[in-house]
């Protein structure tokens, strides 16, 4: 396993976390066991650093945040005598490149574990100052308890150690500054001053408080009034700084107070790491992850950062939302290639951004030829408007691309409101929705967000996606609407019509739902259920009537485009056919008049085999479809069935001419074809008489009946019916 791999699992469990705890021991001890003074031999102190790798790894993940821990090892290794001038810069460069390495967890970002790492190297580093600085002390109370007895040794000692602070000191790999607490800066390391420009005059003589920043919080100098004041040991924070030549310094600075032997506050120790750089880096991958690579518009991250800010607003602010899409970009896509697409979005985000140039205004892309613009105020509605209109105004000029002018067009949903009311997701959804309503308006145009309207699609999506789930639990059934005989107002028959059970909506017509179901492709199963329900039901009725009974019911079963053009159309009729042992002559199947409007013999061939068979075909809706009469000689169908449109032309007696005439003409035109005729919504008496005396055959509509559950066929009488 490469040392990449292993600081990038976490799944290998508390073995795996031990191995690579050990691998940074080895490589800890490897550096600074030359310069320790120390009888222990390399394995035998890379065991002593394991512990003090665990407590930096545990600090690393803390939570909260604790780095005091990397302190206890800056004092643990002066314990165990890693004094040495280099011990120390050795040891900063260890955990700055190798902790987050191997002890690094795949659940915190690179720059939180990198930044924790930081703040870790500033606590051990000032844990050693410290540390040492007190050993010094102890050496010094040392000296004075065994001055009698040994002057020259204590001294020498004192010297040593002394020495070894200073080089500490002078050569630590972060900028060390110690000033009195009236904040005199005393003494400055050569990294610190090479931060600052180089010219130590520039740093040493001046007060700390003339390093004060437009950008520093003003909790910085509060913990430094406490520090000096003894109320305090330490504080953290990230801080800049001005150079003598303008330019701003970046730390992340740790300020500890010094105590004498006494505890009185004597002096502030200052560590100080440059972060100019990593936050320069860090400014250009907040801007690469918030803006779009393509357009250099802000992307759907920091749009919906603004956009949950607007929405936060206090009392009295409103927002504006447009949500545009491009009209027929997939078509340009297609044809001039996706270079030629991202040419032409590039463009397009020139001119979105002309657009908004006011206060409170701003224009992103969410993704594909997708793009937002937001504006806040007070008045929005009009803002919006105008602002909606600029776009479409920006986008009237062509295009020129691969040498050809491409006109865009392009629809906008506006969602409009008091901010507060609704969260970031439902505005969106709602201007969504609204951009779709103007698509299919015609494009080229904006419309405002409208709750019935939104509700009426949320509720259409959910019924698209309860539709599977409903037909597997059972939710769907079936009522049945009689066919009368108008001659002698017998029923003839009934067509089955799909009803939705639905948990929260309560039973649905066909009209909510066959729609979304042709949509969808779920048409097919639920047609084949369909069919297999009235087709058993039709059975159980020719069982009921018996031998010597009445004729026997026929059943009228609605086909969509969708079955019509399903190859298993015939093999699964005359599957459910075969299995119930109805009589094909007593299954109609309904075809729409525009289903069938310039159907080719591939899409009439199922038809023509089924009706060969002896399944009647009717020709539902006829009169709506502007189909050519001549084209019924080609059609396989057996009975037209008039739209309940005509059935209104007949609700006074005598009956509109116009309407009479045709019905007449085309009643006679179906019985000169051998076509029987069927008509539907029939309402009245008057109705029903004109329709039997102008030679219709059957009828359907809730004069008679309306669609019920299947016994209420063998309650309908002739008395009921006439």
């Amino acid at each position: 396993m490469t040392p990449s791999q292993a600081a990038g699992s976490e799944a290998g469990g508390p073995d795996d976390l031990e191995d690579r705890l050990s691998r940074f021991a080895t490589i800890w001890s490897r550096a600074i066991f030359p310069v320790t003074a120390t009888s222990l031999t390399r394995p035998e102190f890379e065991e002593h650093l394991l512990p003090l790798a665990r407590q930096l790894s545990a600090a690393l993940h803390s939570r909260p945040f604790d780095p005091s821990a990397a302190q206890r090892v800056g004092g643990a290794l002066v314990d165990a005598h890693c004094t040495d001038p280099d011990a120390l810069s050795r040891t900063l460069g260890v955990v700055d490149a190798y902790l987050v390495l191997y002890c690094g967890s795949g659940q915190e970002s690179a720059e939180d574990s990198r930044a924790r790492c930081a703040r870790l190297q500033h606590a051990l580093a000032a844990g050693y100052a410290l540390a040492l600085r007190e050993r010094t002390l102890a050496e010094q109370e040392a000296i004075a308890r065994s001055a009698l007895a040994a002057r020259s040794v204590a001294m020498e000692a004192l010297h040593a150690t002394e020495t070894r602070f200073r080089a500490v000191f002078e050569d630590a790999a972060i900028g060390i500054g110690i000033a009195d607490l009236d904040g005199n800066v005393l003494e400055v390391n050569d990294t610190l001053t090479r931060m600052f420009g180089g010219l130590e005059h520039h740093v040493r003589g001046r007060k700390v408080n003339e390093w004060a920043h437009p950008e520093d919080r003003p909790l910085t100098w509060n913990m430094y009034d406490e520090l000096v004041r003894g109320e305090r040991e330490h504080y953290r924070v990230e801080k800049p700084f001005y150079r003598n030549d303008g330019t701003v310094l970046w730390t992340n600075l740790t300020v500890s107070l010094l105590r004498d032997a006494d505890g009185v506050p004597q002096y502030q120790l200052a560590l100080m790491e440059d972060t100019t750089e990593r936050r320069l880096l860090n400014l250009r991958l907040r801007y690469e992850a918030t803006h779009d690579a393509l357009t250099g518009l802000p992307n759907r991250t920091l749009f919906f950062e603004r956009l949950e800010k607007a929405l936060a607003a206090g009392e009295g602010s409103r927002f504006g939302l447009c949500y545009l899409d491009l009209d027929g970009f997939k078509a340009i896509n297609d044809s001039l290639g996706h270079s030629a697409g991202d040419r032409l979005l590039v463009e397009v985000a020139d001119r979105l951004q002309s657009c908004a140039t006011a206060p409170g205004e701003m224009v992103a892309r969410l993704g594909g030829d997708e793009f937002v613009a937001l504006t806040t105020g007070r008045e929005t509605q009009r803002e919006a408007s105008e602002l909606a209109a600029r776009i479409l105004a920006a986008l009237a000029a062509p295009i020129t691309l691969e040498g050809r002018e491409i006109m865009v067009r392009g629809s906008i949903g506006i969602v409009e409101g008091p901010a507060g009311e609704r969260t970031s997701a439902e505005v969106l959804r709602s201007a969504d929705i609204t951009m779709y309503r103007a698509k299919s308006a015609g494009g080229n145009r904006f419309e405002f967000s409208d709750p019935e309207a939104d509700a009426r699609a949320i509720t259409r999506h959910g019924l698209t996606t309860a539709l599977p789930a409903a037909l597997e639990r059972g939710e769907f059934f079936i009522e049945y609407q009689p066919l009368v005989h108008l001659g002698d107002g017998r029923v003839h028959g009934a067509e089955a019509l799909v009803r939705w059970s639905h948990p929260q909506h309560g039973v649905l017509g066909p009209d909510h739902f066959i729609p979304l179901a042709e949509h969808t492709g779920l048409i097919v199963p639920l047609g084949r259920w369909v069919l297999q329900e009235a087709v058993r039901q039709a059975r159980s009725w020719h069982e009921q009537a018996g031998p010597g009974g009445s004729a026997p019911l026929r059943i009228n079963v609605n086909l969509s485009p969708t079955q019509l053009h399903h190859p298993g159309l015939v093999a699964d009729t005359v599957d459910v056919l075969e299995r119930s042992g109805l009589p094909p002559g007593a299954l109609c199947l309904e075809v729409t008049e525009s289903a069938l409007i310039g159907a080719d013999e591939d899409l009439l061939k199922p038809l023509r085999q089924l009706a060969e068979m002896g399944v009647d075909i009717a020709l539902d809706d006829f009169g709506t479809g502007y189909s050519n009469l001549a084209n019924l000689r080609r059609l396989p169908v057996s009975v037209l069935k008039l739209d309940r449109s005509f059935t209104q032309g007949m609700q006074q007696h005598p009956a509109d001419p116009v309407d009479r005439k045709i019905v007449e003409g085309i009643v006679s035109l179906a019985h000169s074809l051998e076509l029987a005729v069927t008509v539907e919504g029939v309402e009245t008496g008057v109705q029903a008489e004109q329709l039997r005396e102008l030679g219709c055959d059957t009828a359907q509509g809730w004069y008679y009946a309306r669609p019920g559950p299947p016994d209420c066929l063998h309650r309908l009488s002739l008395a009921d019916a006439v």
